[in-house]
């Protein structure tokens, strides 16, 4: 399916990802697409939000995440399986961009429902916001393509991917308002998700198909200046949509947690 501008990105996505274990260098993807790589890079850039090579790494990590959940490979053998022969050099990298360790997140699978039972317990967690116009805040809607009927998790992150914690993050129980205070000057990207009631615990520890949303611009907050309305719409997972990286299940224990002294 055509996603948008650079159509012909669509068949550098599925060729990688039908040759995720092979060796993927910039040049082997640019002359496949046919371009030089430096008009490559721009394109898959302006089109996915990502070079193709922290692409390509995201979505080996999505892959080691599957295989943590979905098999009884070693830690070691996985990291050898996605192209990582150093096991310390996966572990940071997987712990910066998941939030935790490849054990953590292979054990947190008995916990991981806790979460949302606790979420759906709460009898009054959508907090009123005043509309602020104040050049700190970032503040906008989400609607959705499709019926929500469970938690959205929204975030601004540092990149446009959901991976690490946000830099500013909170929960939502239902479409509409959404607001940041006190968002310190910077550059940020606008990212979300929703899980339903009745999503079962691997399908949210491996988000594949769950609804969500990107800015595909910058949000820029600078010192004196409004940031402008944010409209997002939630919608079903597209080829150029980068992978959450990100355990969910953390940022609800994180959401808890700071209600909890509220």
């Amino acid at each position: 399916m055509v996603t948008g501008r650079f159509a012909e990105i669509d068949g550098v996505i599925a060729y990688i990802h039908e040759h995720m274990y092979d060796q993927l260098p910039l040049e082997r993807l640019a002359r496949y697409a046919g371009y030089s790589p430096y008009h490559f890079v721009r394109i898959f850039k302006e089109r996915t939000g990502l070079s193709p090579l922290y692409y390509v790494s995201s979505h080996r990590l999505q892959r080691a995440k599957d295989m943590l959940l979905r098999t009884g490979l070693t830690v070691r053998d996985i990291s050898l399986e996605i192209g990582q022969q150093s096991l310390g050099t996966f572990t940071s990298r997987f712990a910066a961009r998941v939030g935790m360790s490849p054990a953590e997140f292979r054990n947190s699978v008995p916990y991981a429902g806790d979460q949302m039972s606790s979420l759906r317990k709460l009898r009054d967690w959508s907090f009123s916001y005043p509309i602020s116009r104040m050049p700190s805040s970032v503040h906008g809607t989400v609607s959705a393509e499709a019926p929500v009927d469970g938690v959205i998790l929204i975030g601004l992150f540092a990149k446009p991917i959901p991976e690490g914690l946000p830099l500013y993050g909170t929960l939502l129980s239902s479409l509409g308002h959404f607001h940041f205070e006190h968002v310190a000057p910077g550059t940020y990207y606008l990212l979300a998700t929703s899980i339903s009631w009745g999503t079962h615990t691997l399908d949210f520890l491996l988000p594949h198909t769950t609804l969500r949303t990107r800015s595909k611009t910058p949000i820029h907050v600078v010192p004196g200046s409004l940031v402008p309305h944010q409209p997002v719409t939630l919608h079903p997972p597209r080829l150029d949509d980068p992978p959450i990286l990100i355990s969910l299940p953390l940022l609800m224990n994180r959401f808890l947690n700071r209600i909890a002294v509220i």
